[in-house]
C-alpha cells in the first residue's frame, strides 16, 4: 500500500451509513473513492456529490449513488486531496483544475477531510503554483490586474496546444508566488478582483488532515476548532 492509498483508505473509514459525501478529485482522492466503492458493494448506503467529471465517472464505475446539490441541504463529509498543506492546515488546491467545485463542496460539508502523502506537507505555502480560475470574457484584463498588483510570474494553463478549460468553462492562471507569508490576506485580496471566479487557497476550511506514508502508516491531524 503506497502513501496515497493509505491516506485515501483511512479517510474512507470515516464514511458511515446514511451519510451524504463529497467526492474529491485527483490521484489521492481516487483511492478514497475506490475504497468507498468497495464499501458500497458490501452494503454501505450513502449518497454522494462529485467535484469533477472525472470523479463522477469513477463514482459511476463503483456504483456510488450520486445526487445533485438541489437534493441535499449539506454534506456530512467531504474527502479530497491537496497540492500543499501548511502547519495551520491551510491548503493550495487546484492542480487538477477542479478547485471551484472542490471549494464549494468543502465549505458546504460538516467535515472536510484532506488526504495527502507526506511530500505535500510543507512549512509554508507557495512552492506549488497557485491556481486562479478566471472567466474567459476579457480574461486578458483580469490577467493584467494580477500582473499589476503582484510582481510574480503568471502563466495561463494550457492543454494539448490550447487553453485549459475547467469543467465550469473557465480558464486557469497559475501564479508562482513563492513563499506565501499570509494565506488569509492573499485569499481575500484575490477574491476581491473582478474576473476571478475563485482560487486554490483553502484557508480555515479543512477539519481533518490525513497524511499517508510510504510504509503504509497514516497520521491524523485535527483542526483546533470544528466547523460544526
Amino acid at each position: 500500500m503506497n502513501a496515497k492509498q493509505a491516506a485515501g483508505y483511512r479517510a474512507a473509514e470515516l464514511v458511515k451509513d446514511g451519510m451524504t459525501v463529497g467526492l474529491g478529485t485527483g490521484s489521492t482522492a481516487y483511492y478514497a473513492i475506490e475504497r468507498i466503492g468497495e464499501m458500497v458493494e458490501k452494503g454501505l448506503r450513502i449518497r454522494a456529490i462529485a467535484t469533477s467529471n472525472a470523479s463522477e465517472e469513477l463514482a459511476v464505475k463503483y456504483q456510488i449513488p450520486l445526487v445533485k446539490a438541489a437534493e441535499v441541504g449539506h454534506l456530512d463529509i467531504a474527502i479530497d486531496g491537496a497540492d500543499e498543506v501548511d502547519p495551520q492546515m491551510a491548503l493550495i488546491k487546484g492542480g487538477g483544475g477542479a478547485l471551484l467545485r472542490e471549494k464549494l463542496v468543502a465549505i458546504n460539508s460538516s467535515r472536510f477531510v484532506v488526504i495527502a502523502d507526506s511530500s505535500k506537507m510543507v512549512p509554508h505555502l507557495g512552492k506549488f503554483k497557485l491556481p486562479i480560475e478566471v472567466v474567459p470574457f476579457c480574461y486578458e484584463w483580469t490577467l493584467r490586474q494580477l500582473e499589476a498588483r503582484y510582481p510574480v510570474p503568471f502563466e495561463q494553463r494550457m492543454r494539448e496546444g490550447g487553453k485549459y478549460v475547467t469543467d465550469n468553462g473557465n480558464y486557469i492562471v497559475d501564479a508562482a508566488f513563492g513563499k506565501i507569508d499570509n494565506p488569509a490576506k492573499l485569499n481575500e485580496e484575490l477574491k476581491a478582483i473582478t474576473g476571478i471566479v475563485d482560487h486554490g487557497l483553502f484557508v480555515n476550511i479543512a477539519s481533518t488532515v490525513i497524511v499517508g506514508y510510504e510504509d503504509g502508516r497514516t497520521e491524523v491531524k485535527e483542526a483546533s476548532c470544528s466547523k460544526e
